[in-house]
C-alpha cells in the first residue's frame, strides 16, 4: 500500500532469516476494520495515549495470518516451548513486544508497550526487509514474535480468525465484573452493535461461552443473517430506524435492557447508544474503536454513574489468548457453521478488489491467499 487507496504488486528480495526470526509462507491473511481505515487514509492509531502514531507508507498490511515455517533462524520455540521446523503450520501474534519495558514485564496488553511494534501497521516497508504484513507470499517475522502452534484439526480458514478472537477477552472480563456486582448467573443476554468480522468474532465467543440471548445490529442485511446463523434471536437494521426504536425492541424481545453491549461498529456515535442500551449494573464493551474517528459527547451522570455502568475499553488482542482461542475453535466446529465466517479468499492479485469488497453488505470475513488458496 504505497499510500490512501493505492495498492500495487512489488517484488521483495528473498531474506536472509537472522537469528530468532522466522520466514513464514502465508496461507491467509485477513482483512481487518484497520487495514480499510489504512486504505482510506485514516491513519492515526492510540490517539491521546505515548503510543500516538499516524501509519507510514509504504507498508504492506495485513496482521491476521496464518501460514506455514519457510525458515527459522537458528532454534525458534512456539508459545508452548515447542521447536518449530519447516512445514509446521502457526499463526503469529499481531505485535511484537520488547518484552523488558514495565507493561511488558507486568503482563499488560501489548499495546501498552513502551516500544509497540506491530505487523501490518507499524513495520512498514522502510525498515528491512519490509516483508511485514500478510499481504505478500511471505511474512517476515521478528525475533520475539509470539508464534502459536496451529492445533491439528482445525481448518487454515478458521485459524485466520485467532486473531480477532483472541479480541474477545473483553467478554471474559465483563462477566468477571458482573459476577462481582450480583452473581454471573446475571451475565445471560447481550447485544452486539456492528456484526462485521469483529463483531461477529464477538458474538460467536458469546455463544461459546454461555450467552443465552444475543442481539444483533447492523446496517447490513447480510451480516445480520449471519449473525442469526449463529444463534442471534433477534436482529435489528440500523438502517431505517432510530435509537428508540432499537431500544424499544431489545427491551421487549428480553424483558429487560441487556447485561453486556459490544460495539464493534467503529462508529463513535454507536458508543452513546450502547450506553443507553445497556441495563443498570451492566458492562458496555467498546471494541471497535481503534482509529481516531472523532469524539462524541457522554453525560458521565446519567450514562455511567446513576446506571452504575462499567465500561471496558479494548485496544486490541492478549497474546495469552490465541492458543485457548484456536483451541475453542476447533471444540466448536461441529456445533457452529465456523467455516462460512470466511466469504470470500482472493488472491494477491486481487488486493484492491479484496479491500472493496470487505466494504460491501455481501463480504464477511474476506481473507487473501498469497499462494493460492488451499481450501
Amino acid at each position: 500500500m504505497a499510500g490512501p487507496g493505492e495498492l500495487g504488486l512489488q517484488t521483495f528480495a528473498y531474506p536472509r532469516v537472522e537469528p530468532g526470526a522466522v520466514l513464514m509462507r502465508v496461507i491467509y491473511s485477513g482483512i481487518c476494520g484497520t487495514d480499510k481505515h489504512t486504505y482510506r487514509g485514516e491513519t492515526r492509531q492510540y490517539a491521546g495515549t505515548p503510543h500516538e502514531r499516524s501509519i507510514v507508507y509504504p507498508l504492506i498490511c495485513g496482521h491476521e495470518n496464518v501460514g506455514i515455517v519457510e525458515a527459522t533462524g537458528g532454534e525458534v520455540r512456539d508459545s508452548e516451548g515447542a521447536i518449530l521446523l519447516p512445514g509446521d503450520r502457526i499463526v503469529p501474534a499481531a505485535n511484537v513486544p520488547c518484552g523488558v519495558c514495565f507493561a511488558c514485564a507486568n503482563h499488560y496488553p501489548y499495546y501498552l508497550c513502551d516500544r509497540l511494534e506491530d505487523y501490518g501497521n507499524s513495520l512498514h516497508c522502510g525498515i528491512e526487509p519490509g516483508l511485514f504484513g500478510g499481504w505478500a507470499e511471505f511474512m517476515y517475522l521478528q525475533p520475539r514474535t509470539p508464534l502459536f502452534r496451529v492445533p491439528s484439526d482445525l481448518p487454515s480458514d478458521v485459524a485466520v480468525l485467532a486473531e480477532p478472537m483472541s479480541v474477545t477477552h473483553g467478554l471474559d472480563t465483563a462477566r468477571t465484573v458482573l459476577a462481582a456486582m450480583g452473581g454471573v448467573r446475571f451475565a445471560e443476554t447481550a447485544v452486539f452493535v456492528g456484526v462485521g468480522p469483529l463483531g461477529l468474532c464477538h458474538l460467536i465467543k458469546a455463544r461459546m461461552i454461555g450467552f443465552t440471548r444475543i442481539v444483533a445490529i447492523d446496517r447490513f442485511p447480510a451480516r445480520l443473517a449471519m449473525a442469526r446463523a449463529f444463534g442471534a434471536r433477534l436482529t435489528l437494521a440500523a438502517d431505517g430506524t432510530s435509537e428508540v426504536e432499537r431500544m424499544e425492541a431489545v427491551v421487549e424481545h428480553l424483558g429487560r435492557p441487556p447485561d453486556v453491549v459490544v460495539d464493534c461498529s467503529g462508529i463513535p456515535q454507536t458508543f452513546v447508544e450502547s450506553l443507553h442500551l445497556v441495563r443498570t449494573g451492566g458492562v458496555v464493551v467498546e471494541a471497535g474503536a481503534f482509529v481516531d474517528m472523532g469524539g462524541v459527547s457522554v453525560n458521565p451522570n446519567t450514562d455511567i454513574c446513576t446506571k452504575n455502568v462499567s465500561v471496558l475499553g479494548v485496544g486490541g488482542e492478549l497474546a495469552t489468548a490465541y492458543l485457548p482461542s484456536m483451541r475453542l475453535l476447533e471444540s466448536n466446529l461441529d456445533r457452529l457453521p465456523l467455516r462460512s465466517v470466511v466469504s470470500h479468499r482472493l488472491p494477491l492479485e486481487q488486493a484492491r478488489a479484496a479491500v472493496e469488497l470487505a466494504q460491501m453488505n455481501e463480504a464477511m470475513k474476506v481473507v487473501i491467499a498469497p499462494n493460492g488458496d488451499e481450501a
